[in-house]
């Protein structure tokens, strides 16, 4: 038998795949969700806020108002593994049904899932591998079907995708036999 590893991508990664508009979306509406979420979720968020987002006048960025913060915060989500997986963890917490949902769909398609209450932010980053035959407009357009009446963008049943499965589409499983690298286009 094959000694095979595992190879993750730090959560970091994901903004290869992110349009920066989106992220700013997904970051001003977690930050404004904060306040609202269990404290598991805060926390984190605000000491890694505290430790590596600079908001100009505000010595505890965490305590800048929201308006401030997003900028700096976008710009540390970029190259901060431990922002992103908090970011989108609160994010994912604060979109409860969509990520129920999300859940489904991915398990109806024979997706393997830790359960959608899982802290995802204690493994080390995003598996590589993406399912044969699957992209984001299958998906999404499997969404839809199946929730006619939910209305949701595309990006966010795309990023909820990625957050419950821990993957990025940067190798599909077939390639592992080939040996090639090979990015996917952007996608959320």
């Amino acid at each position: 038998m094959e000694n095979q590893t595992t190879q993750f991508l730090p959560f970091h990664a994901i903004n290869e795949f992110m349009r920066p508009d989106f992220r700013t979306d997904v970051i001003k509406v977690t930050l404004n969700s904060l306040p609202d979420l269990p404290e598991n979720y805060r926390i984190p968020i605000d000491q890694i806020t505290r430790a590596i987002v600079q908001v100009p006048g505000f010595r505890n960025s965490a305590k800048a108002p929201l308006v401030k913060r997003v900028k700096p915060t976008s710009e540390a989500f970029e190259k901060s593994s431990h922002l992103v997986a908090a970011i989108l963890s609160a994010w994912a917490e604060g979109h409860a049904d969509l990520r129920q949902q999300s859940y489904d769909l991915l398990l109806e398609r024979g997706w393997e899932l830790l359960p959608p209450s899982a802290d995802r932010t204690q493994l080390p980053g995003f598996l590589m591998t993406w399912p044969n035959g699957e992209n984001f407009e299958l998906l999404t357009q499997a969404f839809v079907e199946k929730y006619p009446d939910v209305k949701v963008s595309s990006d966010d049943v795309s990023l909820m995708i990625v957050w419950l499965s821990v993957r990025l589409p940067y190798q599909f499983e077939e390639d592992l036999t080939d040996g090639e690298d090979r990015p996917a286009p952007k996608i959320v």
